[in-house]
């Protein structure tokens, strides 16, 4: 079909408003996870939606720039050649601690690896947090008969969310791949949840199947399940199948989704995900 001159332009999609914050403080809970404390004055326009996988698009200026925000992104896209620009990363948001005029947002790290968590480990007090709006689609559902969570490193904020919004009789076990001991956390667990810690030592995040053997091997219990499965884009490749077309779980009893993907750094991950399947 051949459109004429007068055809509308498709709308572009609106970003989310920026919302402005600033670090208050900076906790290191493991050798590899840090947490910042934000707030200040815009925090009045973070609101708690009520998602245990709560998140946002956090935007990161080029040291380089000396940019102050919100960032006119538009207007930066005709000044900055692209290796420039602000890079955007996706963050769980651990907490909402409106009461106390602030959030939490925990960081995986990696020495200097990424844009994101070399900032954590350099983050002082007044430093900017810029978030663009807050998602999320997932929170426990209390009228399930039990719940499996499985995720690495990337997905321990929202599990540890989850895990804490759970009622104390929820039942089910959870899987949760790290390096090794020391980055266990203290996890506000019901009783009725056994949760595993799966460490895969030395080796890279993304390159094992430590997550998807656990999940396959586990006993499936009776009952109607609840499952969170969030984590590297080819474990959770593998796990679909098992969910839907091994155990026949109904949409509504799953959130599942890749969060990263080895080899990429976010830029081009977000992309692939927009492309067809099968073209990636």
């Amino acid at each position: 079909m051949t459109t004429t001159g007068n055809a509308a332009a498709p709308a572009r999609r609106q970003r989310r408003p920026q919302i402005v914050l600033e670090v208050l403080e900076r906790e290191q809970l493991s050798p590899h996870l840090v947490r910042i404390h934000a707030g200040g004055p815009g925090i009045s326009a973070v609101e708690d939606n009520g998602k245990t996988d709560a998140y946002s698009k956090m935007l990161f200026p080029h040291p380089e720039t000396s940019l102050t925000p919100p960032y006119d992104l538009e207007a930066l896209r005709a000044e900055f050649p692209v290796e420039l620009m602000p890079s955007i990363r996706t963050y769980t948001v651990r907490r909402f601690d409106l009461e106390n005029d602030r959030i939490w947002i925990d960081f995986v790290t990696h020495g200097d690896n990424g844009v994101a968590g070399p900032w954590a480990d350099r983050a002082e007090p007044g430093d900017p947090v810029v978030l663009m709006g807050i998602g999320g689609l997932y929170a426990p559902d209390p009228d399930a008969d039990w719940h499996l969570l499985a995720g690495d490193d990337a997905a321990l904020p929202a599990i540890a969310s989850a895990l804490e919004a759970m009622p104390r009789e929820a039942e089910g076990v959870a899987f949760i791949e790290v390096s090794d001991e020391r980055d266990h956390l203290e996890l506000d667990a019901p009783a009725g949840i056994d949760v595993h810690w799966l460490h895969r030592g030395e080796r890279e995040p993304g390159t094992t199947t430590l997550l998807v053997d656990a999940v396959r091997e586990s006993p499936w219990r009776d009952g109607r399940v609840q499952v969170f499965a969030h984590g590297e884009r080819g474990a959770m490749k593998s796990l679909r199948p098992y969910f839907t077309d091994e155990r026949g779980l109904e949409r509504s009893q799953l959130s599942l989704s890749a969060y990263w993907a080895y080899g990429r750094i976010e830029d081009t991950f977000q992309a692939e995900k927009r492309e067809p399947i099968g073209e990636i």
